[in-house]
């Protein structure tokens, strides 16, 4: 299994190789210094065509070969013309949703695996909408028994995509853990850890009954929100490979001049995509973690963003939440000093690191940032700044977050497309500001207290068990089951003893100091 992983490991880097991937690569963080002589060993097999021209038109058909995993990263740099150039960018947005689609002919037999007799009531259904690395769209009529008809989506899973998914997992995994042993700089960034956490995704998104189920918790979450609008489920026909939602109309929000056309206001548009996005994840803990351009439309309409392909979702803490807000607003009220203590506090830097350099040091990447446009900043830059500050200070990978930075990266690579002028600053500050007022609040300290609350709630409920394994060990030593001489098994009684009472205590320690 291992052997195989590094085998295919081995034919993704010379298929990347051969067509260009690693041209994209201009200049490398001191990090992955290491990674130098290799980068200039693997750009000796490109193509003659990549080398005269500078193009990597060929790397959209690389990434199909290599399989879904390898698109989805495709997708990411798709939306990030700024950090892999314009045209690979745009050649990178066919992986999107014009990917090659399985035969449709497939497609009935599918639905009456899946779904039974009613896969009977799908009728009317129409050749692939969109095709992506892990299933495809059709539209078709909803016919069910004693109700009325409706025009739907079918998502199908392609067939066998689970197991050339875990496949390509497996050569993550193998990359992860020679990164981990051959090149010790990465050991802070957790390479397997965050492989683990890419792998949860992935599983979670080839099952399209929980798809179904984000679909219905977000909608609950936003049933009160203007300007996102997500389709909803008709769990009759959902399976594990078949997902059936309501079917919404938009323009895709990657067609400008449509949107241009269509009197669309563009930079309203980024906004709404921005605002709800921060709304998702610091109100909510519940977010769209796949936001890439085949999966937003626009209402024509109303101006409203349209999300489609629920697969993939992030979900992070209260306590992560709090981070992440503090971390926007110190930079949008340059609050330094804030940033630093929060990346102290959620354990992001060793406590043995300045605080007051890590907050200079990150005075250094945000002040250049404010006043400008997006189309001002070029964030590969700002990314290799980030990487730097992060070896500087021994910064290690939070896994739990990763998801978090993909889709903040995504959504803000889609605004920015859509608004080149972006202020995202000014765009989150109403977000972020008003979640924090809130937070300081009357609602937010009752928050604080129904979670202490909680936790003496779980310390008492130990307190009888531990009280009766102190008791039990006390019999014993009564009757003489324990050497009375032995002293540290006395020290365990006493501690044990203790644990309860000293539980009970901090816990309302915590509750008193809020």
């Amino acid at each position: 299994m291992i052997l195989s992983a590094y085998f295919r490991l081995i034919r993704a880097g010379y298929v990347l190789a051969r067509e260009g991937a690693l041209s994209i690569v201009q200049e490398l963080p001191p990090a992955l210094a290491p990674l130098k002589f290799g980068i200039w060993l693997g750009r000796l097999v490109e193509r003659p065509s990549v080398r005269k021209t500078g193009h990597v038109e060929r790397l959209n058909k690389a990434l199909n070969r290599l399989g879904p995993t390898y698109v989805k990263f495709g997708q990411t740099l798709a939306t990030r013309p700024d950090v892999v150039g314009p045209r690979v960018a745009n050649d990178l947005a066919g992986l999107q949703d014009k990917m090659a689609p399985f035969d449709p002919a497939l497609v009935p037999g599918i639905l009456l695996a899946a779904l039974g007799p009613k896969a009977a009531e799908i009728t009317e259904l129409s050749a692939p909408i969109a095709a992506a690395s892990i299933a495809q769209v059709h539209r078709a009529k909803l016919r069910p028994a004693g109700g009325l008809p409706k025009t739907v989506a079918v998502k199908v899973l392609r067939p066998g995509v689970e197991t050339r998914f875990m496949a390509d997992i497996e050569s993550f995994y193998a990359v992860a853990r020679l990164a981990d042993r051959f090149v010790p700089s990465t050991k802070r960034l957790r390479p397997v850890e965050v492989v683990e956490t890419l792998d949860r995704s992935a599983r979670l998104e080839l099952d399209l009954r929980l798809e179904a189920a984000a679909i219905s918790e977000m909608a609950e979450n936003i049933k009160d929100d203007e300007g996102f609008v997500i389709p909803s489920v008709s769990w009759d026909q959902v399976a594990q490979n078949v997902l059936t939602t309501t079917w919404v109309d938009g323009i895709p929000i990657r067609d400008h001049a449509a949107l241009d056309a269509a009197g669309v206001d563009r930079k309203a548009l980024a906004s709404k995509l921005l605002q709800s996005f921060l709304k998702h994840a610091i109100r909510d803990g519940f977010f769209h973690a796949d936001m890439h351009p085949g999966n937003l439309f626009a209402d024509p309409r109303t101006g409203d963003v349209i999300a489609v392909d629920f697969g993939i979702m992030g979900r992070i803490n209260r306590k992560e939440r709090r981070f992440l807000a503090d971390i926007l607003y110190g930079f949008i009220t340059r609050n330094y000093r804030l940033v630093a203590e929060r990346h102290f506090d959620i354990g992001y830097v060793p406590k043995d690191q300045s605080v007051d350099d890590f907050a200079l040091a990150i005075r250094s990447i945000g002040e250049p940032l404010h006043g400008r446009t997006a189309s001002d900043i070029s964030m590969a830059k700002v990314l290799g700044q980030l990487f730097t500050i992060t070896d500087l200070f021994s910064m290690q990978t939070r896994p739990e977050l990763v998801l978090l930075q993909k889709s903040m990266v995504l959504v803000e690579g889609v605004a920015r497309a859509l608004d080149p002028d972006l202020d995202i600053w000014t765009v989150a500050e109403p977000v972020v500001g008003d979640w924090l007022r809130k937070e300081a609040g009357p609602l937010g300290r009752i928050q604080d207290l129904k979670d202490h609350f909680e936790t003496i709630a779980e310390a008492a409920g130990r307190l009888p068990v531990i009280a009766a394994q102190a008791e039990l060990a006390l019999a014993d030593y009564h009757a003489g089951k324990m050497a009375p001489r032995d002293p540290l098994m006395r020290g365990a009684i006493l501690v044990l003893m203790a644990i309860g009472g000293v539980t009970l205590l901090v816990a309302l320690w915590r509750l008193v100091t809020l």
